[in-house]
């Protein structure tokens, strides 16, 4: 949507000209319809935008024979958040050995690696991990 829409415009100054002409009592009635014509236009954009990018993962889909952008397989969000919470679970102790022991320090140095430990977990999910079902499906093809 152009910041300079011309229907935009065209309604704004309709809406002022109603104003003075209407006076303040009818301000907020006002405005509350130019809102809604400004929602509904930025719906229609968003909904279009949303169309063209499913139509575009769909294609390239369809070009590439490669799984499409969505939401992760079964099992793929335990095994995501299931990590993340063993890691926090295991902070508990390790965060207060290591500021017993060292310090703001060893407190600092233990979340980095923890941190750390979860970005690399969730970055290694990104890329190049294929489960059993991929691998058998590739065999398959093949055979």
């Amino acid at each position: 949507m152009d910041a300079r829409d011309p229907e935009l415009n065209k309604e704004l100054s309709a809406t002022l000209q109603a104003r003075k002409a209407l006076g303040e009592e009818y301000e907020s009635e006002l405005v509350d319809s130019f809102m809604e014509k400004v929602a509904q236009r930025v719906d229609s954009h968003v909904e279009q935008r949303v169309r063209r990018e499913l139509a575009q993962q769909q294609t390239s889909f369809a070009r590439a024979d490669r799984r499409p952008i969505g939401p992760p397989r079964a099992g793929a969000g335990f095994a995501r958040y299931g990590f993340a919470g063993f890691t926090l679970i295991l902070a508990i102790p390790l965060s207060a050995i290591s500021a017993v022991q060292a310090g703001a320090a060893g407190l600092f140095i233990t979340w980095a690696g923890i941190v750390g430990v979860n970005v690399a977990q969730s970055v290694g999910g990104l890329f190049g991990r294929r489960s059993k079902q991929d691998s058998k499906q590739d065999r398959d093809d093949w055979s």
